[in-house]
């Protein structure tokens, strides 16, 4: 029994020792699919931005004029 005893400590600890390793391991992976996670929404917001922008100088023109649609609009709204 006391070698049964003496080798079920450190049998202990060892595997504690392995179960944090295996948490800390966890917790890195965990931490770069987070990352990844956030640079792919980075991304997608940086994509949307430029598409927004491209769509409003579209709509106000290249030269920060109204589109030529607009001045017709303009004629015509006169009542």
């Amino acid at each position: 029994m006391l070698q049964l005893k003496s080798i079920g400590t450190p049998l202990v600890l060892a595997l504690a020792l392995f179960t944090l390793a295996g948490c800390d391991q966890a917790e890195k992976s965990a931490q770069q699919m987070l990352d990844q996670a956030a640079q792919s929404a980075k991304q997608a917001i940086d994509k949307t931005n430029e598409a927004a922008q491209q769509a409003l100088s579209d709509a106000i023109g290249s030269e920060g004029q109204p589109p030529k649609d607009a001045e017709k609009h303009e004629k015509t709204q006169d009542i």
